[in-house]
């Protein structure tokens, strides 16, 4: 018997059971949204689960989120790198060539019966172009959705189109699914799996929170996550000098916390600027990542969440927490009241923030599930008898009183 750790056994060395699946994470942002799947799945005794880590989180730039996902006591059973350096057109051009390939070996290796891949980025896009050529059934997640203000739109058409098994979170996505010619038989509307592990989820005490991110006690906290509008033709650094400009008169009853930009298109120059702007005051802090379990702490204890991260979205009111949410990178998403939208200019930001402290979202519900989506998953994938057979897909026709003629 090999002395190897799990997860550096080859496939075929693996104690098996009746399906092998394995699982993508490219950022704090996916893992946080489907953690509570692939804890459901590694302990699950029908399944054996394997993770695959690449992007941001095997960048120090980002944090090093690999050391959250390891904290949660998951096995990693391979690390694809899908970073250059860089974070022009270029270069993300070849992070994704570099994932392919990457992804191509991994594959290849473990053999699994079922990808899970969530969301819309460029890694994402690697892994499910991979497993088409590795003849690997895919199971997407997050696809339907609507953000025409960045490419991760088109990329996550383009996933659902190689991907056999869908689980949107709302039922405009899920229709829009069979819309782009997926069988509805494939589409099984889940909601958000984000908000499982929110059910149990118990703050930190307030002192506590404030201590362990290393800001002074205050009586507002604002938490700023702003990315690249990756579509727009103005630049990011512009549009975050704007909020910036609005968040500087902020008064000393407030307190700020930002995190860092994805590893998109002017990633690394947003970041340095939040650094910079976090270093010329005490009540101001910067963090790479937060961690999801840091983050929803922070989302418990701020007055309001701004920038243009999905969060604002997907997690905040789920917080009962008012998001400003700037420019287009999250246009066409399905939103909730509390969610407040303005342009990428200081004073309409401005507005925007004094909006939200004065709206009420204590009756705001979540409009992206019930906190029950692992279960629905688990079921859909439990009836699974021969994955390998979803491979051949057919384009499902809309009947012709569906299409319209306009």
């Amino acid at each position: 018997m090999s002395e190897l750790p799990l997860s550096e056994l080859p496939m075929s060395e693996l104690p098996r059971s009746e399906l092998a699946i394995a699982g993508v994470t490219g950022s704090r942002a996916d893992f946080g949204l489907m953690c509570p799947v692939f804890g459901a799945l590694a302990r699950h005794p029908r399944f054996t689960f394997s993770l695959i880590v690449t992007g941001a989180h095997l960048d120090a730039t980002h944090g090093h989120t690999i050391d959250e996902v390891e904290a949660e006591g998951f096995a990693i059973a391979a690390r694809v790198p899908a970073t250059e350096g860089g974070d022009d057109s270029e270069a993300i051009a070849r992070a994704t060539a570099r994932g392919l390939a990457g992804f191509g070996e991994a594959l290849v290796r473990l053999k699994p019966d079922l990808l899970l891949l969530a969301g819309d980025r460029y890694e994402i896009l690697a892994a499910a172009t991979a497993a088409l050529f590795a003849r690997v059934p895919v199971a997407h997640f997050f696809g339907g959705d609507v953000t025409s203000g960045a490419f991760d739109e088109a990329i996550r058409h383009a996933i659902t189109k190689m991907a056999h098994i869908h689980f949107p979170t709302n039922p405009a996505a899920a229709r829009r699914l069979v819309q782009l010619g997926e069988d509805p038989r494939s589409v099984h509307l889940v909601g958000s799996p984000a908000l499982d592990g929110l059910k149990h989820f118990k703050p930190m005490e307030r002192t506590a929170f404030f201590s362990a991110v290393r800001l002074p006690l205050r009586r507002r906290l604002v938490l700023v996550a702003f990315h690249s509008a990756t579509l727009d033709h103005t630049s990011a650094l512009m549009h975050l000098e704007e909020l910036l400009a609005a968040l500087e008169p902020e008064g000393d009853d407030t307190a700020l916390l930002l995190t860092g930009a994805n590893a998109d298109t002017e990633g690394r120059a947003l970041t340095a600027r939040l650094v910079q702007f976090a270093a010329a005051a005490q009540a101001r802090a910067f963090y790479p990542s937060l961690g999801h379990r840091l983050y929803w702490n922070a989302l418990s204890h701020a007055a309001v969440l701004v920038g243009n991260s999905s969060s604002g979205l997907y997690e905040a009111p789920s917080f009962k927490l008012a998001s400003v949410n700037i420019g287009d990178r999250q246009q066409g998403r399905l939103r909730a009241p509390s969610v407040i939208d303005c342009p990428p200019e200081r004073q309409a930001i401005a507005r925007a923030l004094e909006r939200a402290r004065h709206l009420d979202v204590s009756h705001v519900v979540n409009p992206y599930g019930d906190g029950n989506a692992t279960q629905r998953i688990l079921e859909v994938l439990e009836g699974l008898t021969e994955p390998r057979r979803l491979i051949k897909k057919r384009f499902h026709d809309m009947v012709a009183q569906e299409v319209s003629h306009e």
